[in-house]
């Protein structure tokens, strides 16, 4: 019996004046297919819900859709459909949630017995589907207990077992930056753009999804994460929307044209002709047109790996160790690696909500630093 048709009754029941759950009804539709659901129901028009409340509904949706990031979204979404698609291939339930069924789930995935996978699953790979199935339970008034000893007694075991050290993509260092740049074609608005957001990208020790959900000003755009404002004789304040709330970030000058993100940025404005909008699209025609469209955070990750391997950085390895070496985290691990700077100012500028997460960025500037070894009369 649906948690709607439940509202329906109650509703009946009490008087107008009662109106149904609208968290529940948000939450409830899309029980017809729970193996295909998204981790955010769509509000449909429902009966119990007035109709003139059908728009603020809509705007709810629209709240808690904001709550998460879409990459998030997408995460969930895809999690849930493959418990649910292992459940139904072991013929178990679902519903209510079973602790001792979520942890031989987890025993499954650590194996590479589970639907699709064609290897275990990796510590954090299960971990986060974990957390995925917590959060679509909570959504849909079943919530999992996560203490129950059947998930986290399995999932200590696992940890012990399977665990591995962190695997941190390589830090691009200033030097690496410099010989990046070089492999670029200035003669073309694509490599004047991707300068840019090199550039851009290291200065501000930004998220890959924060250098192209930048608009060039305020409000310009709905799916926009935040804008630049360039004050000439100092630097770019960059205004982003990220995971703990609206945070600043500023960017001053270079030390020379040639290596400056402030410079890169208005000649990529200025050649572009972008007034209004994205800050980062996509370049056609052979590099001369400029699309409307903005770029997707994957491009930033391509960019880097490209540039790094074009580059010959980390040329010590092979190209096949080098290619899984680099991505668009490189450049925020490389600020914080090569900023010579108190550990407070690199935290406020990679937006880290505590020095120890900062202190995982810093690879290798406080490397062999201090020798214990010498300094013990060795």
């Amino acid at each position: 019996m649906s948690m709607a048709g439940d509202a329906q009754r109650s509703s009946a029941a009490s008087g107008d004046d009662d109106m149904p759950d609208i968290v529940d009804i948000v939450m409830q539709m899309g029980d017809a297919d729970l193996a295909s659901s998204p981790p955010l129901p769509a509000i449909l028009a429902n009966p119990s819900l007035p109709a003139h409340l059908e728009a603020l509904a809509g705007r709810a949706r629209d709240y808690i859709e904001a709550a998460s990031s879409a990459n998030t979204r997408r995460a969930y979404a895809a999690d849930w459909k493959h418990f649910s698609s292992w459940c139904r291939r072991q013929g178990i339930e679902m519903f209510p949630p079973d602790p001792q069924v979520v942890g031989l789930y987890i025993a499954a995935c650590a194996s590479g017995t589970a639907t699709g996978d064609k290897k275990p699953n990796t510590v954090s790979t299960i971990e986060r589907r974990l957390s995925s199935l917590s959060w679509n339970f909570a959504q849909r008034g079943q919530p999992l207990d996560r203490k129950d000893r059947h998930i986290a007694t399995v999932m200590a075991g696992v940890r012990n077992t399977h665990a591995s050290p962190p695997r941190q993509k390589e830090a691009i260092l200033p030097e690496d930056l410099i010989a990046m740049l070089e492999t670029l074609d200035r003669g073309t608005l694509r490599g004047l753009r991707d300068r840019a957001m090199l550039l851009l990208g290291f200065a501000g020790g930004l998220r890959r999804s924060e250098i192209v959900g930048l608009d060039v000003g305020r409000d310009q755009t709905e799916d926009g994460r935040g804008w630049v404002e360039i004050f000439p004789e100092k630097g770019l304040l960059v205004t982003l929307r990220g995971k703990t709330g609206w945070r600043e970030v500023e960017i001053g000058r270079g030390s020379s044209d040639a290596t400056c993100p402030v410079v890169a940025l208005q000649t990529w404005l200025r050649l572009a002709r972008i007034a209004h909008g994205p800050l980062f699209r996509r370049v056609a025609g052979q590099g001369r047109a400029v699309g409307a469209d903005r770029l997707n955070d994957q491009e930033v990750a391509r960019l880097v790996k490209r540039t790094a391997l074009a580059a010959g950085v980390r040329g010590d390895l092979s190209e096949g160790e080098r290619a899984k070496k680099f991505a668009g985290h490189s450049l925020r691990a490389g600020l914080a690696s090569s900023a010579e700077v108190d550990e407070r100012y690199v935290q406020k500028q990679l937006g880290h909500a505590s020095a120890e997460m900062t202190r995982r960025y810093q690879r290798r500037r406080d490397r062999f630093r201090i020798n214990l070894t010498k300094a013990s009369g060795l």
